[in-house]
């Protein structure tokens, strides 16, 4: 007894020991995209790939097991979604000599395909235990290939990638505009489309540390922040405008392409393409001047599910919820903060907004303005659950003896209530400072 013990005891600690007093090394994947110029070459070896992709899909399908079961709950009957996909060194070997007689690329393409399919199953498993997809076969819609980094080979500004043995694609940006931009990067896998070539090259992050904080709550119209100091807030009414200007026109577009077929269907995707790019155009700029203000900073967002939203929401507000943007302007920001050396952390938005900061209690009822019923604290909602982030983040529950410069008014001692009547935090509100984007 006493030696096994011992050795727990040894596992342990080898367990806990630190390897290097060094940070982890962050890498950021800058992708660019280059014209196909070699179209024809490039759309049989999407085909062949395709083919065989498929063909790894199928074979795991057929090893796939999906189960249900009906539960019951307070609205009613639920059906619960177990999928167990088979586990990769089980069915590796005969997947690959069943790939490697019907293969006609180079041999390192099966075990991308194999790869590929696994993620496939893997991202169609989620969704389907949510119950967004439908729970037969997943279907490949987009035909792309992407290149291991054993089929392709850089030569100063071109990629030479491997088709079959002795046959080779070379692409370049030696007369990118970004060449410059990526001059010593290392490249990454690239994904070969129909129209495009997309080259991931990658940027080892310096390492340092964020000195400053910034709690972020996502609005309709504005993001609402607080740094620890004072409460800003980032209008994101241009935004807001921009996705309504075009949502309207999309819907006339709709009613077109209703009645014109092909032509309809064309015009439908080209606002489609124009909507995304103005959007995602408009979130980057704002995330460049977001971190050129804050650099070196930790920023706390919100983990928020849409489609959560819109089953309480009415139909008003969910058209409303569905012109927001909120998770491309956080994946943007997660994207992008390590070149400033700031990083992210998404905290749970759970009862931020009905929370009191100073007591802890959460009143069943908010409008524009959160009042606590224990305490008397006064302020704002929206800043109310930017000061709650805050707090999540720096890993503060709602204790007594919070400092003051938190909230700009003095915490109570334990739950006794104010004689005087209810505190207004004028102090708090006075801290607010407004910030408008002029993005065009």
């Amino acid at each position: 007894m006493v030696l096994g013990s011992t050795r727990r005891w040894r596992s342990a600690s080898r367990r806990l020991r630190i390897n290097s007093f060094a940070p982890p090394e962050e890498s950021i994947y800058l992708t660019y995209a280059v014209k196909n110029d070699k179209k024809e070459e490039t759309l049989l070896l999407i085909r062949e790939y395709k083919k065989l992709l498929g063909k790894a899909l199928d074979y795991l399908w057929n090893k796939t097991r999906v189960e249900t079961e009906s539960t019951t709950v307070k609205r009613g009957r639920h059906k619960r979604v177990k999928v167990i996909i088979p586990k990769k060194k089980e069915v590796y070997k005969g997947l690959r000599e069943g790939l490697e007689e019907v293969n006609p690329l180079a041999s390192h393409y099966v075990d991308k395909a194999i790869s590929d399919a696994f993620s496939v199953l893997k991202s169609w498993r989620k969704r389907a235990i949510k119950g967004r997809v439908s729970l037969g076969k997943p279907r490949l819609k987009r035909a792309y290939v992407r290149v291991k980094s054993t089929l392709r080979k850089v030569v100063n500004d071109e990629v030479r990638v491997t088709v079959r043995p002795h046959q080779y694609l070379t692409f370049s940006w030696g007369k990118e505009w970004f060449k410059d931009r990526v001059n010593g990067l290392e490249l990454g896998e690239p994904v070969i489309k129909e129209d495009k070539v997309y080259l991931p090259f990658r940027y080892k992050a310096p390492t340092q540390t964020p000195l400053d904080f910034l709690a972020v709550d996502s609005n309709l119209s504005t993001l609402d922040a607080y740094d620890g100091e004072k409460f800003v807030t980032f209008s994101l009414k241009g935004l807001y405008s921009l996705k309504y200007s075009i949502v309207k026109k999309k819907g006339k577009v709709q009613s077109f392409a209703s009645k014109h077929g092909k032509r309809g269907r064309e015009l439908l995707r080209k606002y489609s393409h124009r909507e995304r790019h103005r959007v995602l155009d408009y979130v980057h700029k704002f995330v460049n001047a977001l971190l050129e203000l804050y650099p070196l900073t930790t920023f706390a967002v919100e983990r928020l599910d849409k489609q959560s939203m819109f089953k309480d929401a009415s139909g008003k507000l969910s058209r409303k919820i569905s012109r927001t943007v909120w998770r491309s302007i956080h994946k943007v920001l997660k994207y992008k903060a390590p070149l400033y050396g700031s990083r992210v952390l998404e905290v749970n938005p759970y009862l931020t907004s009905r929370s009191c900061p100073r007591c802890g209690y959460v009143s069943r009822k908010v409008g524009k303005t959160f009042v606590c019923q224990r305490c008397g604290f006064k302020l704002d909602r929206q800043l109310n659950a930017s000061l709650n982030i805050y707090l999540k983040m720096c890993g503060f529950p709602h204790l007594d003896g919070i400092p003051s410069r938190w909230v700009g008014v003095t915490p109570l001692m334990g739950r006794r209530r104010m004689k005087e009547g209810p505190l207004d935090s004028r102090e708090a509100q006075g801290l607010r400072i407004d910030i408008k984007y002029e993005i065009r």
